[in-house]
Parts: C-alpha cells; structure tokens; sequence
C-alpha cells in the first residue's frame, strides 16, 4: 500500500516499516484502512471467503480444460504476436523449407523451456523450446549450449564454433533468463553477460552466412554491436514468449507468420538502438492520412477567457475546467488508408502519435494517442478511423502537475506520413 494507488505489497517493505510510519505519524489508519478495504471488498466480490474454493463455480478447472486445443493455440498466437524483428538484412528470414536442409541452433537458451516462461508463470501444458520448434521445420538440425548457463562464465565457444561451420544457417539464441532479472533482484547494467557477446561475434564469423540472433529478455539489452554487423543477418527480440514461444519463432523464421510485433516502449532518454513503436515486417506497409474535418481547437471558444493562462506564448488551458460535455463534442475522427503492399497476408498495428511542433519542457517528444490492429491480405487497401479526444491526447502537466492544454501546432502521425493541427486561445 502506498499514497500513488498501489494497495498490495508483494515483498517485505510494509511489514518492516509501515508501524513505525504509523507511530511517527507518517502514514495515517485511515490510509491502511482505505487499502484493506480496496483489497478485501475485490476478494469478496471473487468469492473468496464463501467456504471450500473447491465448491465454488470454478473449483473444479482441470487440465483437459486449462490445456484445451483453443488456449494452445492462443498461447502460440499471442507468442507469435509480441515477437518483434529488429533486423534483417538482405531479407535473411524468411528461410526456405525447401533449401534450409542443414540448421545449426547454439546458445544456452536455445532448448531450456523454463527462460520460456519468465517468472510468475503456472506450470505450462506442453512446452516448445526454439530448437524443438525449428527441429520440426530441419530434419537436419544440430544443437550446442555454446555456454553452461545464461550468464556465460563457462563458454565452449569453439565447440560450438565447430558445430556452426558447414550449416547452411546458424540460430543463436541468447539473453537472460531469471538468474539475471527478477522480482527483487536489479541488473545494473544493459549489456549481455559476460561472454555472451563474444560467443556471438565468434559464431557469426565463423558460419558461412550471416546469422539469425534471437533474443530472450524481459528488460532491455545493448546490442548495437549485433545491429552493425554484417555477419548478424537478422535479429529477434522474442521476450519470454512462454511455452509455444518455440513454435512461433519457427513459424517466423520459416514465413508461416507475418510479423506485426513492435518495440516497447521503457523510460529511458538516452540515444537508442532501436526506438519506441519499431518493428519489421515481411510485407510492407504504406500510408495515406486524409485531411481531418476540424484542424483548430479554439480553446477561447469552448470555455470562458478566464482559463486561458499565461496568455503571453505559449498560453494553455486547465483541461479541468472545460468539463466533460465540450470535451467530448471537440472528439474527432482521423482517417488513414493502409495498403499491405507484400507478398504475405499480416496483421498490422496502427500507431497515431501526436507531438507539438515547439517542445515545451511538459511535453515528451511524441505521444501514442490511439491505436488499432487490422488484418490485410496481399495487396489489399482499407480505410480506417481513430478517434482524436483534444482533451486527453493534447494535454500535458504542467510545473504543478495540473493537466492542461498548450497552445500552438501540433502534428499528427502515422509512419512516415504528418498532418497539422492547432490549439488556438
């Protein structure tokens, strides 16, 4: 429980210091009362003090239903979905099933279904390691660890670096696992373990094509190295995919999914590899964004001047203070036509970001305001609507945490394509 909204603890802080915060008159009964309340109205609503759970509605959930053909398949869609290619020069994947006879897989999380998993995970129906899953695609299919374990102490590098020569292409499948990132227990840096890099440049310039790289992670790694060599064909960021996390990487490699997954997003400022919303495809994605009916907010218009502070540039607006009927009648529709212009049917995510055109220190560099899958068959062209809300996706903090709206022109985007708007006072 803490003052910003989060009423349970899962670790040990509140039972060390919440009756000393108490008697220092730190944190009030009314606050813990207010938490316990939260927590213990939500465990009546799900039944959970109504006698033997067993006896309740869904006591009795077993394997044959837990483990149903429907929940496999949408474990191996939503692996499928959240697996982003970041790389893949010369259009490396997708291989072909037919001339792929040999295929090297190398790295200590090629075949360990528990890094799969992640942390916080129930005890999963079958599992499909990423060696498993691209054995069923290559008879041929040879396997080394390259290292004991995830973090790389011990490499057999030159093992591996023998099994990897002749292949006609090499996996390598690396990252993290739980033994580098969990509950309670911080990375302090962003590189891969120790000689987990090295594991990779060796392997690449040892195979006779470039390699594919897959990535197992939860939080972020440094991988710029991999990006700027030519030996490292493609790269995927797979995350922890869970137990048909192997199927979909072989399905991806192997052409039988289109890619839809994007970057996600992580609060850091610096230069980055690969930004916020990045994600390859196999087909490509173009856009039309028609010209919106209503290009200017009059913000003078919709509530009386006394809102209006700041009136020397750039002035804004309380967003509290215009209330919910004029914001929702300001509500409008921005139109874009996406075209798959690929050889594949895909599933693709449409990102409408918005920024203002003169950065304010309330404001990040661009904002995602809305958001809409679509399924595209080969060449096929849909029309579709976001809705744009001026009262939530203009608005900003300002210095005292209040939410308002700047003044001055901001940008819609989708891809590669820009409109204008303005909030004018």
């Amino acid at each position: 429980m803490n003052l910003t909204g989060m009423d349970a603890d899962c670790g040990s802080y509140l039972l060390k210091y919440i009756k000393s915060a108490v008697e220092k008159q730190k944190l009030s009964l009314y606050e813990i009362d207010r938490a316990l309340y939260n927590l213990f109205s939500i465990k009546m609503r799900l039944g959970l003090f109504n006698g033997n759970p067993v006896k309740q509605p869904f006591g009795n959930i077993g394997l044959d239903q837990i483990c149903s053909k429907e929940h496999q398949n949408l474990a191996l869609e939503a692996a499928c979905n959240g697996i982003v290619l970041l790389k893949n020069a010369k259009k490396l994947i997708l291989l072909s099933k037919t001339e792929t006879t040999s295929l090297t897989v190398i790295g200590p999380n090629a075949n360990s279904e528990q890094t799969l998993l992640g942390n916080y995970a129930s005890p999963p129906c079958k599992t499909i390691t990423p060696l498993k899953g691209l054995q069923s695609y290559v008879k041929d299919t040879r396997f080394h660890q390259g290292c004991s374990a995830v973090n790389c102490s011990s490499a057999f590098t030159d093992q591996a670096m023998n099994v990897a020569t002749g292949a006609d292409r090499v996996v390598l499948v690396i990252g993290l696992d739980q033994t580098q990132e969990r509950e309670k227990f911080d990375r302090v840096d962003l590189v891969l373990p120790p000689k987990q890099q090295n594991l990779i440049s060796t392997i690449a310039r040892a195979a006779k094509n470039p390699i594919i790289l897959v990535l197992l992670s939860g939080g972020p790694v440094h991988i710029s190295f991999a990006k700027n060599d030519p030996q490292t064909g493609s790269i995927l960021w797979a995350g922890y995919p869970s137990e048909a996390g192997g199927r979909a990487l072989a399905e991806i490699i192997f052409g039988d999914h289109n890619l839809e997954g994007r970057r996600i997003y992580r609060f850091y400022q610096g230069p980055k590899v690969f930004e916020f919303a990045y994600g390859l495809s196999y087909s490509n994605y173009t856009y039309e964004l028609l010209p919106v009916k209503r290009n200017k907010v009059y913000l003078h218009n919709q509530v009386s001047s006394h809102v209006v502070e700041n009136s020397n540039p750039p002035g804004y607006i309380h967003v509290s203070k215009i209330g919910t009927e004029i914001c929702d009648k300001i509500k409008y529709q921005v139109t874009v036509r996406v075209e798959n212009n690929g050889e594949m049917a895909g599933k693709h995510s449409l990102l409408l970001f918005v920024r203002l055109a003169n950065m304010s220190n309330m404001r990040s560099v661009k904002q995602l305001v809305a958001f809409q899958s679509v399924n595209l068959n080969a060449r096929e062209r849909v029309k579709i609507e976001l809705e744009l809300k001026p009262c939530e996706h203009l608005n900003s903090a300002n210095e005292d945490g209040t939410m308002v709206i700047e003044e001055g022109s901001y940008f819609l985007s989708i891809g590669d394509k820009e409109i204008e708007i303005q909030a004018v006072k």
